[in-house]
């Protein structure tokens, strides 16, 4: 690519950022709020002190795990809807290990170390699911990801309402929590765990140094171009597809793991927090290219939190930021469109 051609394709992110934009301040005119007032806030909530900085970390490192493991199932061509699943089942195996665990005399630094491989084995086993029915069953991985995961959230409900109820309770607040020698260790004053922090960096440096500097991961990328083409010169082709699934789930898993031990403490209704949609949004903009995730995820979570400042200072619904991430989205893919058929005229 060319130092032009660069630049070109930079000029077209910005300019799907200030259509994305400009739509979301309509709306907000319409709503009759003032769009500056709006950004304002949504920016002062994410980056007004240390500690909101760092509740915005809590928020990036599931969304970086998701988005880092999405990245390989994207490289193979696949849409793998199933992640918000695979989150769950992370978290339900979390909490099914240190449950099992906590009353052993194991020390908790080893119990926490053994939850998170549950976490990320339940996560794995769940994306192999969803693998297995779009390798063997012909069923398309984006019906049988979203069954999946109805089934995850059936799953959680019965958990929490059912064997793993609290004492004489049965609430939507979740499962008991757990002891606090079980959490993860946190930054003084803060949410946020260090060891979820590091753990969120190394997922990533992981799919990127995979993708782009593996012979594995040349051919993922080659069944992800030309399934057919890919077989035909000796790529084991439903194993590497399998394989994506396995590595998209474990890191999924993960992510599930790290809500229950750094961030919630206990198995809730909610556990996976929608970062496996908003991690499929993440993948989509930065075009399965790993360098840009982490900048692009904290983007997203910085919205997440900085839109809790909408309902208490200007009585507007926080959703406004699922309104603007969706629309850079959409622009984003518009105006990708646009460039490749402008370059193919060219």
């Amino acid at each position: 690519m060319t130092k032009n051609s660069r630049w070109v394709n930079v000029g077209f992110q910005i300019a799907a950022l200030v259509l994305a934009l400009l739509f979301t301040s309509l709306i907000l005119l319409a709503a009759g709020a003032p769009p500056l007032e709006a950004y304002k806030n949504i920016v002062t909530g994410a980056f007004g002190s240390f500690k909101k900085f760092s509740d915005v970390l809590v928020s990036w490192v599931p969304l970086l795990l998701v988005s880092a493991g999405l990245l390989v199932t994207f490289a193979t061509g696949l849409w793998n809807i199933g992640v918000e699943g695979q989150i769950t089942l992370g978290a339900i195996a979390t909490t099914w290990a240190l449950r099992e665990l906590q009353d052993t005399g194991l020390s908790p630094s080893l119990i926490l170390f053994l939850a998170i491989l549950a976490g990320m084995a339940g996560g794995a086993v769940w994306a192999l699911l969803a693998g297995a029915l779009k390798t063997f069953g012909g069923v398309n991985e984006i019906f049988g990801g979203l069954g999946l995961n109805f089934v995850a959230t059936a799953l959680t409900i019965y958990l929490i309402f059912g064997p793993w109820k609290r004492p004489g309770v049965a609430s939507m607040s979740g499962t008991e929590p757990f002891d606090e020698a079980l959490h993860l260790s946190l930054f003084p004053e803060l949410r946020l765990s260090p060891w979820a922090l590091v753990i969120a960096i190394l997922a990533i440096v992981f799919v990127y140094f995979l993708l782009q500097g593996t012979y594995f991961g040349l051919r993922l990328k080659a069944v992800g171009k030309n399934f057919r083409a890919a077989y035909l010169l000796g790529v084991p082709t439903w194993q590497y597809m399998m394989l994506s699934f396995l590595i998209c789930g474990a890191l999924a898993g993960i992510a599930g793991a790290m809500q229950v031990t750094a961030v919630y403490y206990r198995l809730i209704p909610s556990i996976s927090s929608g970062y496996g949609y908003l991690g499929l949004m993440v993948a989509m903009l930065v075009n399965y290219q790993a360098i840009w995730a982490a900048p692009v995820a904290l983007f997203f979570a910085a919205l997440n939190i900085g839109s809790i400042q909408l309902p208490i200072v200007l009585k507007l619904d926080s959703s406004l930021s699922g309104v603007l991430q969706g629309m850079l989205v959409l622009f984003v893919l518009i105006v990708e469109g646009v460039r490749q058929r402008i370059a193919r005229r060219s």
